[in-house]
Formats: C-alpha cells, sequence, structure tokens
C-alpha cells in the first residue's frame, strides 16, 4: 500500500467570474469544490494509475466529512484522523487572466490530537511500503512532527517521499532520518541552500555536496524545463516534452505520485525519472487539478529525454 498524508487538507472552492468587482457583489455560477490537498492530489494520480492508495492527515466539521464523502466516493481509502476544529476553505477566484486566492490557515490540533495520529500511524504502518508526505504542518503540531513520522517509518522500512520546504525541509534534511526521496522545486532548493536563486550549474554542484548524501533520491523540478535528478551518487538530466499546458497546477503532487508508483514497480532510474516526470506534464495537460489521462503515459514517457550528467 501506498499512504499519502495531508496534515493541513481543505474543501478547494474556485469562483470563475468574467469580471471580479472589489467592494461590489460578485454573483458567480461557475463554481468547482473539491477535496484539496498536496497529498490528497497525489492519492488522486496514484488512484488513477491502479495502485492501492489510502489517504491520512487530520479532518474535523463539516467540511472535514465533505472530503470524507469525496474520498469514498472515488473509491481512495480514508485513515484520516478526526479532530474538534474545523478544516479550513481555499477560495480561488478567477477573473480576467487572474488568479485571486484566499487561504484558511486551517484549525489548531491539539497535543492529544497529534498523539492519536500518531498511534493510528504506528498501528497501520506494517501494511505500507511507501509514504508520500506533502505540504506543511498546521497549527499545533511540534516542528518535528515529520522526523517523528520519518522516524516510525524508518523502524518499519517504509519509503518517504517528501515534499515539503522552507525550515521543515531544512530541518529534515539535517536530521539522522532521512526520507528515501525529496522533490524541491528552484525555488525551494534555493532556499534549502541559504541562496536567493540557483542555476543548473549550482543545482548540480548542490546534489553533488555531502547536503544530500544520504538522500538516495533529490528531484529537483524546473517547471517546462524538466529536472535534474540524483540518484546516489548518480546525477541525471531529464527534458520534457513542450506542451501548451491547460492547467499546471498539482503538476508537482502528480511528479511525486509518478515516483511513488514507479517505485512500487521496481522501474529502474531512467525509467524512472521519465514516469515520474511524465506524470506531471500530463497533469498539465487537465483542467482538474491532481488528474491525468492514463491513456497518453506512453506518449508522455517516449517524449521524456534522460542522460546522465558526467562531472
Amino acid at each position: 500500500m501506498i499512504l499519502t498524508i495531508t496534515l493541513n487538507p481543505a474543501v478547494d472552492i474556485s469562483y470563475k467570474l468574467d469580471y471580479f468587482s472589489l467592494d461590489s457583489v460578485n454573483r458567480v455560477e461557475d463554481v468547482s469544490k473539491t477535496a484539496g490537498g498536496k497529498g490528497l492530489n497525489v492519492a488522486r494520480v496514484l488512484h488513477q494509475l491502479g495502485e492501492d492508495v489510502a489517504v491520512s492527515g487530520f479532518l474535523g466539521g463539516s467540511l472535514g466529512g465533505f472530503i470524507r464523502t469525496q474520498l469514498s466516493a472515488i473509491g481512495i481509502q480514508d485513515f484520516f484522523v478526526p479532530i474538534d476544529g474545523e478544516t479550513r476553505n481555499c477560495i480561488a477566484i478567477i477573473h480576467e487572466g487572474k488568479q485571486t486566492e484566499i487561504l484558511e490557515s486551517g484549525p489548531v490540533v491539539s497535543a492529544s490530537e497529534a498523539e492519536l495520529f500518531v498511534e493510528k500511524f504506528t498501528e497501520y504502518a506494517p501494511k505500507v511500503k511507501i509514504v508520500a508526505i506533502s505540504g506543511s504542518l498546521p497549527k499545533g503540531l511540534p516542528s518535528d512532527f515529520y522526523l517523528r513520522l520519518l522516524e516510525i517509518s524508518n523502524k518499519y522500512d517504509i519509503l518517504v517521499l517528501l515534499d515539503s520546504n522552507g525550515a521543515l525541509l531544512t530541518s529534515i534534511v539535517a536530521s539522522e532520518h532521512k526520507p528515501y526521496l525529496i522533490k524541491p522545486n528552484e525555488e525551494e532548493l534555493a532556499d534549502l541552500l541559504g541562496q536567493k536563486s540557483v542555476d543548473k550549474t549550482q543545482i548540480i554542484e548542490a546534489l553533488g555536496s555531502s547536503l544530500f548524501a544520504d538522500v538516495p533520491w533529490v528531484v529537483v523540478t524546473l517547471g517546462a524545463d524538466g529536472a535534474i535528478v540524483k540518484h546516489n551518487k548518480t546525477l541525471y538530466r531529464a527534458r520534457t516534452p513542450k506542451i501548451d499546458a491547460v492547467n499546471p497546477v498539482g503538476s508537482g503532487d502528480s511528479v511525486v505520485a509518478g515516483f511513488a508508483a514507479g517505485i512500487a514497480r521496481g522501474l529502474a532510474d531512467e525509467e524512472l525519472i521519465k514516469f515520474g516526470l511524465s506524470m506531471g506534464v500530463l497533469n498539465a495537460l487537465e483542467e482538474k487539478t491532481g488528474h491525468i489521462n492514463v491513456e497518453k503515459i506512453e506518449w508522455a514517457v517516449g517524449q521524456m529525454l534522460v542522460y546522465r550528467i558526467e562531472r
């Protein structure tokens, strides 16, 4: 089983308007409401790929119930832990070629609720082969919460794929409990290195440094320009096909799903990189976030160019 973790999920609400007027009434007919969160995007793509997948995190209130109902409707296993607080809304107003976002911070998770999550995670850990942890921590959780999950995962030989950023990612990379894979983008890698930006030469130098020596896979995504990938001591350059993106939101989550599925299937290095990155391309071609057309997988993989970087 592959388990995805989204500790601070949301109901994503999208309002599409021709015009958005401040300090006025805006009436909208084009509305969508979906179960949102990076790990839920990962889970949806894994489900479409036919993988045995479950989701976990914290859910509360009527909005938490809405997310549970959506997950049940598409057949994804629900391992979420109930909390007293109300799951948040995240609103996107799409207007005049722009997107205005209103993001709630979410509920405060109590110490007892956090401990319940750790207990539940430990209980089903023996059933799990791969864990994909995505996103930030909700309020109330200690900064070392991901490290506790990593420690438990390592105890049970579970491979952890981590997609986070900032101080969380920095502390985890520096800790003794290493994830199996991390997926920073250029901006997140620069932040991790304490720089404002990085070019491709600097990325290659960083991936060859001792900082990432004990992280088997590091996938640095470069948007439309592909990725630079490290597996153990080998570096790869990956170039993705040029496409007319419909909705690139969630493509990073889809890449995590692709790598999780590819690892579960035992794909070799270059095959795995092509397969993983293809999911990001396929997500960008769909209007819905965290969705792919499985009939286009063979095409996308065939369009990928992956080669070793000689140092």
